[in-house]
């Protein structure tokens, strides 16, 4: 499938929680974890579960980074 995203990251589930209509996702990419909030229904349909490989797509106009 192509996507005009361009911040495609490829790594792999490390934790998963779900409830009734939401699922939070950890996926360790190299060193770093990135987190991302679907729906439930988004999760069951991919079948997704600890230990997959999946790709991260970041699509966004916006980056905020503070350095105190």
């Amino acid at each position: 499938m192509a996507l005009s995203a361009r911040n495609q990251l490829k790594g792999s589930i490390e934790q998963l929680t779900t409830d009734n209509i939401m699922a939070h996702v950890v996926v360790r990419v190299g060193e770093n974890l990135i987190e991302s909030v679907i729906t439930r229904t988004s999760a069951d349909e991919l079948k997704l579960k600890v230990g997959d490989t999946v790709k991260v797509v970041v699509k966004s106009t916006e980056v905020m980074i503070q350095k105190d």
